[in-house]
């Protein structure tokens, strides 16, 4: 498919077909398909290792693609990348600014990469600075700023060409809440304004509060994609109880509760459980409603299981996350 046949208004900010990155005999990316779509906030979710940044690489340009197809703003990265590069802005995970230089001269020795007169520059520097909260830092040198001041600043250097789309690669790792709420104030001004975001992430919280939609990626491969909540209703529940219980008493509680366990957690069983999940001293029931996931509790409690507590809740990103891509530790 030609990058002509890709272009125009309507095309999506990305679309990926069988995207792979090789390294020697590894694959970190192994064939995926992604479509973001203009206007709407994208996340990748994953644990260590699953292919979220190399897949942001291949999107911006830092690396190549080894096979398939990708698109961004209709244009093919293979033969287009210039051009690509001109409309998209990215936040790359390290603060990688010049700390010899103040906060203003950082913004405005990037806008010479897109050409950007002097007079436009600098307006578009103090506009930036403005909209981050960081005007009155301005001579600042960037070597005294804290954190989420440099976080914010990078931001800003990712918009001085008035990006269509915005790549965050985990936008607020490091960050305290206070630092981290303000970006994430500044992200939804953005959306509202039109700009695309496409942005990894290893907080639930924020794919939660920012996405439209999302994939999860493992092994580099997309486990899922969808809505947060529709994701949530479809491999889990709307609701889980959560009862305290150690592991040689899982197996009991689900029995006594009548839920077919042949299958693992995906069985659906016949008393309002969607699915089942063992965590450590923990064991977690799916349903679909608040009702029965208390019915679940109050059941196990008149059977004598669950002595050290239980509680039903909200069934979280969180949640669903640990449940496909599993609980094991990944090292970074």
């Amino acid at each position: 498919m030609s990058a002509e046949s890709n272009r125009g208004p309507g095309d999506p900010a990305v679309r990926a077909r069988g995207l792979v990155k090789q390294y020697g005999h590894f694959q970190a990316v192994r064939g995926i398909d992604l479509l973001v779509r203009r206007g709407e906030c994208f996340g990748v979710l994953g644990p260590n290792g699953a292919g979220k940044s190399t897949t942001m690489k291949m999107i911006y340009g830092r690396t190549p693609l080894s096979a398939g197809e990708l698109f961004v703003l209709g244009m093919d990265v293979r033969t287009e990348m210039r051009r690509i590069k001109a409309r998209i802005g990215v936040v790359p995970q390290e603060d990688n600014l010049d700390p010899d230089f103040t906060v203003i001269r950082n913004l405005l020795v990037f806008a010479r990469y897109f050409g950007l007169s002097r007079r436009i520059a600098r307006e578009r520097a103090e506009q930036l600075l403005d909209f981050v909260g960081l005007a009155e830092r301005r001579d600042s040198r960037v070597d005294s700023l804290s954190g989420g001041m440099k976080r914010r600043l990078v931001i800003a250097r990712a918009l001085i060409n008035d990006p269509e789309l915005l790549i965050l690669d985990e936008p607020t790792t490091g960050l305290d809440p206070q630092a981290r709420q303000l970006v994430w104030s500044k992200m939804r001004e953005l959306r509202t304004r039109g700009v695309t975001l496409l942005l990894t992430t290893h907080y639930m919280e924020e794919a939660a509060r920012l996405c439209d939609r999302l994939v999860i990626m493992d092994g580099g491969r997309i486990l899922a994609e969808g809505s947060p909540q529709g994701l949530i209703e479809a491999h889990a529940g709307p609701w889980t109880a959560e009862v305290m219980l150690p592991p040689a008493q899982h197996q009991e509680a689900l029995r006594r509760l009548e839920v077919d366990t042949a299958a693992g957690v995906v069985q659906i069983g016949n008393r309002g459980i969607r699915g089942w999940e063992s965590a450590e001293d923990r064991l977690l029931l799916y349903t679909e409603s608040v009702e029965e996931a208390t019915a679940a509790c109050e059941r196990l409690k008149a059977m004598g299981l669950g002595g050290a507590g239980f509680f039903s809740r909200p069934t979280t990103l969180d949640d669903l996350f640990l449940r496909l891509t599993g609980r094991t530790l990944r090292e970074g």
